[in-house]
């Protein structure tokens, strides 16, 4: 049960991941690659910060306006000096490699002995219910601190979701929305697509460094590659919160996107269960996105090969639509 909650956990954590590329893939349709590293630059700001001795949630807020000025620079990159949007991301990406390991110091920085936003809320259950307090649900005994963490995890999640939702639905977040659906429109309009899309980059970018924080304090370690294979997990995310919800409207697309996360860990956890080596770990993500994204698409052939024809085209070549 210990497991489980520890895989929800992470799971809500990396949701802001799944957010951030939801941003910046669907709405914009900018294959942002800085996302690997604005990721470890999450982690690196906070760890620097909190090993410092700084405030969790100064060093949380600090490690997102980090993450929306590397998407920022990836935007500005893309729009001011016109590089292709691929090249941006790689270029920022690699730079932040560097950056990060001055940030830190070193490659690997522990956070076991400094306070945490986890250890805050570990501290608020210990206060109300002990430190030795456990619940039984469904046969299962489970520590206070882990249904404290997990809880407001959820409930960050939660409030995010709503706050990004209600963004999303003014003016400016309208507006955003427009640039990814019909550039030319907005255009028209007098707005401007490239600040627009620097101003999406910054906030998916920050979004991401924010998951990277969070997961940092949650593990209790910043990593400078821990960014890598993360662009594979929050596309795995969000493929998955689609298939779930579908095409249904923003508020459900982004729930898809919570569901999707909490989800694809899941199932990474039931991997290492099975004796999967860790070292596979990445390689069973990728085969993980693959299958998700093949899946679908074998079940739809194999309906329409089982319908009276095969789903055949007529003989003799029928008029295309």
């Amino acid at each position: 049960m210990t497991l489980l909650l520890g895989s929800l956990t992470m799971g809500l954590i990396l949701t802001f991941l799944a957010l951030g590329i939801f941003i910046s893939f669907r709405l914009f349709n900018f294959p942002d690659l800085t996302t690997e590293g604005s990721f470890a630059l999450g982690g690196a700001v906070v760890a620097a910060a909190l090993s410092s001795g700084g405030d969790p949630f100064a060093a949380t807020a600090l490690a997102f306006a980090c993450g929306a000025l590397a998407g920022a620079c990836t935007g500005m990159l893309r729009g001011s000096l016109k590089i292709n949007e691929l090249l941006s991301g790689i270029l920022v990406m690699t730079s932040l490699y560097s950056i990060n390991l001055r940030v830190m110091g070193k490659s690997n920085v522990p956070l076991l002995t400094n306070a945490t936003l986890f250890t805050l809320v570990e501290g608020w259950s210990d206060r109300t219910f002990g430190a030795a307090a456990t619940f039984s649900l469904a046969g299962w005994t489970v520590s206070a601190r882990g249904l404290f963490v997990l809880a407001a995890a959820l409930g960050a999640v939660c409030l995010f979701c709503l706050v990004m939702y209600l963004f999303f639905r003014t003016d400016l977040g309208t507006a955003m929305r427009a640039v990814g659906n019909n550039p030319q429109m907005i255009r028209s309009l007098a707005v401007s697509t490239e600040w627009m899309v620097v101003l999406g980059i910054a906030l998916a970018n920050g979004l991401v460094a924010l998951s990277g924080a969070l997961l940092s304090q949650y593990q209790g370690f910043a990593d400078v590659q821990m960014g890598l294979g993360m662009l594979v997990w929050g596309i795995a995310s969000l493929i998955i919160g689609e298939n779930l919800v579908g095409p249904r409207g923003l508020g459900l697309v982004i729930v898809g996107a919570s569901m999707g996360a909490v989800l694809f860990r899941l199932l990474v956890s039931i991997a290492l269960q099975w004796g999967i080596n860790p070292n596979d770990l990445k390689l069973i993500s990728a085969l993980l996105v693959l299958s998700i994204i093949v899946l679908p698409q074998l079940l739809t052939a194999l309906r329409a090969g089982g319908r009276p024809g095969g789903g055949r085209a007529p003989a003799g070549g029928g008029r295309r639509a």
